[in-house]
Parts: C-alpha cells; structure tokens; sequence
C-alpha cells in the first residue's frame, strides 16, 4: 500500500510483558501469524494476517512493565514537524522523535485531555497492509472524558476537518480527511469505570463477532460491551488477557440506517 496522506491511521502495536501470551491469544482470536522477533528494536514483532503485515507487539520498556495498551499511529510526512504542531496545541510529546532505522521515524504523543497516540513518518515500512479484512484494522475512536479538548487539538495538529454525528443523546464526532473518515472521537460517558484512562479504541475486522468474542473470552479475554448490530457492521469492545481494550467488527453484518452527519460547529 502506498503511503497514507497525513492524519490517516497507518500502523498499530501494543507492549505485552508477556509477549507470547500476547501472540497465542491474538493469533487465536484474530488469525494472526508472527514473524520473527527483531533483537534489534527491542524485540518488536509483526503481526500478518493472510501474509500481510497488520500489527505488531513487542515486550513493555523498562519501567512500563504490566501496562498494556493498543498505540495507534497517524501518518506524518514530517515527525519533527507534527512534533511542533503537537506541543502549539497544548498537546505533550512523549518520546521525541526518533528514525527506526530505515523503517521510519516516530514518535509518542498525548493529546490535552490525555488520549495517547503514535506518528509514523515512513520510510520502507509504510504501515498496514492490509485494511478492513479479516483479522485487519478497521476503524478507530478516540475515547476522551474531555471531547472539547481532543475537537480543538487532532484538527489543528492534522488536516482534518470534523462532523458531528446526530444521535440523541450521544457525542460522538468524525475526523474527516478530504471526503474519508479517518478517526471517531467519542465521549466516554458514566458508564466507563473512573480508573480507565482515556484512550484510541483500535478495531479490528472479523468474519464472524459473536465467534471471536467466544474465543476471546474462552481465552481469558473480558467482554466490555455488544456484540451489537449496526450500520457498520456487527461489533463488540473486548479487554485481552493483559488488560489492553481493543474492539472487533464483523463489517458483512450490518443493520439499521446510516446515521445523519453535519458539520461540526
């Protein structure tokens, strides 16, 4: 796949103190195979769906042990740059940018409100590729209790210009890039207990919710919300083993119209 214009999602990973446990779970629940562990970079290991590269999982840093957690990175002709716009933002750059041999360079962000997300600015490693088959990411929300904050910060820091889903009751807006819907922004509501931080809920597709959500939880998994019906497709939010949410989605089943969108005010 080519390059992704900037602010599209483009890559993901999780540190998993206990890698391999990391991979059985995946590997069972998502068709994931691995490759092979890269001493070089901190033993960072892809994941492939159907022979394509759509993940990766790598053991935690020194310090960060037991915090799992799926990182999301947007696309970025510049890090350097994007690193300047990040902190004009009132955002906070976490880890500098770094160039990961001739891969790409990165770096780790935190939105105002909290949200963590990664940039990848990419140089022979240009991300998924795959999207939106089995076993592959899908979709992304950021999860925010300060949605005024993250509305303000992603559009400033890329070229996204935002709609407002109009749901009753729910706040819930789109980051669009030129036509494409790239990135949800969700509030979280009452219902998120008050220690889960706020976060980018990555989505990965499934030919079948219901089975993966039984696999799942069959393999210590814990079920957070659905499996629902919806226009997009059928989903369900999960927890893995070693706490780190992510969500899955049947895009074949869907149900129910196509909500109305407007543009933010």
């Amino acid at each position: 796949m080519a390059v992704e214009p900037e602010g599209t999602p483009c890559w993901a990973d999780a540190m998993f103190s206990d890698l391999e446990g990391a991979k059985s779970f995946y590997g069972d629940v998502l068709g994931w195979t691995f490759g092979e562990s890269s001493s070089e970079y901190g033993n960072y290991t892809q994941a492939y769906s159907n022979g394509k590269a759509v993940a990766a999982v790598v053991p935690p840093m020194p310090g960060q042990e037991g915090q799992s957690a799926w990182c999301l990175y947007l696309a970025s002709p510049d890090v350097a740059a994007t690193a300047e716009k990040i902190r004009e933002a009132g955002g906070q750059v976490l880890m500098e940018p770094m160039q990961v041999g001739e891969f790409g360079s990165m770096l780790l962000a935190r939105d105002p409100g909290g949200v963590a997300f990664g940039v990848w600015q990419a140089g022979t490693h240009e991300g998924f590729e795959a999207k939106a088959e089995p076993g592959a990411y899908c979709w992304a929300e950021v999860f925010t209790r300060q949605p005024e904050k993250s509305d303000a910060f992603f559009p400033a820091v890329f070229p996204y210009s935002v709609k407002r889903l109009e749901e009753e009751g729910m706040d819930f807006k789109l980051f669009n890039i030129g036509d494409e819907t790239v990135l949800g922004r969700m509030k979280m509501t009452e219902e998120f207990p008050p220690e889960v931080p706020p976060y980018i809920n990555v989505y990965f597709t499934v030919d079948d919710c219901d089975a993966a959500v039984a696999k799942a939880t069959e393999r210590g998994g814990v079920l957070r919300f659905g499996p629902m019906d919806s226009p997009f497709g059928r989903f369900a939010a999960l927890s893995d083993p070693q706490g780190a949410s992510f969500s899955v989605i049947d895009i074949g089943t869907t149900e129910g119209e196509m909500p109305k969108m407007s543009n933010a005010s």
